[in-house]
């Protein structure tokens, strides 16, 4: 019988500050290191629950050691005298019988092993973002790297940070700079400004099921814009609602987002003016009429959001950006899985 639920970053907290730590100092020399979750897994945004420890959930954290003389001797001392359960889970994973890669918690599996990686830090940053940001960050590397992998890698907790290195990395990527931030919100806009009108021409040829399909394309752009004006990254979708739930804004957002979601267009037009007011207030860039209006002389109200992508681009000052087309990050004109979760790839896409 499994103990009982605990959230994932408390129960690795408790394994480096119950196990790891007394074994790192017990050492016959110190070893200067940081401790942290970070990365893939839904108890490094805080979403995980009971449902989550069926697969991959369990006590497990990243060891950042600089030497890797000392690395092998960390994993010796790991393998030699990691205790077999913290708080009643084991300290120990084998493969589950579902896809490859499955693990669970097993402290009696005879092929079990531990999941503290002790790592160098550089190389899973590499692994993480593409590229170091110890060395700074470009504008290019902010528009390479999917929201997502930004929220992994600042989201989580640090439990122990010898040098203050992989803390201060966090700090630089905590949001996006000034003009990143313009640029991505007017590449949003500017989504939106593409399709905004769509719903009510697809309903007024007798297409219901297309008119929902681009309402639904609409609902998940405005979720992601609100969460960008929050400065929250916005992760993938399994946990796009959930992130935006935990917004303030969330209460107003949601009736006419879920009114949206049947092809009202009128309710996604007014969680377009909710939004614009909302980047007014920002003072990002001019303030503009949150008014709603006729699309050409069809009857169905829009906001014209194009004009607050326009309005954002006019305030970039950053050479890099200035004049470059309202694309976007890489996750605003990729939608593949396999694309923004393989950093050889998204690296190399160019808008």
């Amino acid at each position: 019988m499994s103990p009982g639920f605990l959230p994932g970053l408390d129960l690795s907290r408790a394994l480096y500050t119950d196990a790891v730590a007394p074994l790192l100092a017990a050492g016959r020399r110190p070893v200067p290191h940081a401790a942290a979750l970070l990365g893939p897994g839904s108890e490094v945004l805080g979403f995980d629950t009971d449902r989550s420890t069926d697969h991959g959930w369990g006590p497990r954290l990243q060891l950042f050691v600089a030497d890797s003389g000392e690395r092998g001797r960390v994993l010796d001392m790991l393998a030699d005298g990691l205790p077999d359960r913290v708080r009643g889970w084991p300290t120990r994973f084998a493969p589950g019988d579902g896809p490859p890669g499955t693990w669970l918690p097993d402290a009696d599996a005879p092929d079990g092993r531990h999941r503290v990686e002790v790592l160098d830090l550089g190389d899973w940053f590499r692994g993480q973002v593409g590229f170091d940001p110890r060395g700074g960050v470009t504008t290019a590397d902010w528009l390479a790297t999917p929201a997502q992998r930004l929220a992994e890698t600042v989201g989580g907790a640090v439990f122990h940070d010898d040098t203050g290195e992989l803390t201060g990395v966090r700090k630089r990527l905590a949001w996006y700079p000034g003009d990143v931030w313009r640029y991505v919100l007017a590449c949003q806009w500017q989504r939106v400004s593409q399709e905004e009108a769509f719903p009510g021409r697809c309903a007024e040829v007798g297409d219901p099921l297309g008119a929902r399909v681009v309402a639904a394309r609409l609902v998940r752009d405005l979720m992601r814009l609100a969460l960008l004006l929050s400065r929250r990254y916005p992760p993938y979708s399994k946990w796009l609602g959930s992130a935006f739930s935990r917004l303030p804004e969330a209460e107003a957002l949601t009736p006419p987002l879920s009114r949206g979601l049947d092809a009202d267009a009128g309710a996604l037009a007014e969680a377009c003016s909710l939004l614009a007011a909302w980047q007014n207030r920002t003072g990002l860039a001019e303030s503009l009429d949150t008014g709603l209006r006729p699309f050409h002389d069809r009857p169905w109200p829009v906001l014209d959001s194009a004009r607050f992508t326009r309005a954002l681009l006019e305030r970039i000052g950053d050479p890099a950006l200035v004049g470059r087309p309202p694309v976007g990050a890489v996750d605003q004109f990729v939608d593949s899985t396999d694309a923004l979760t393989r950093p050889e790839v998204f690296r190399s896409l160019e808008p």
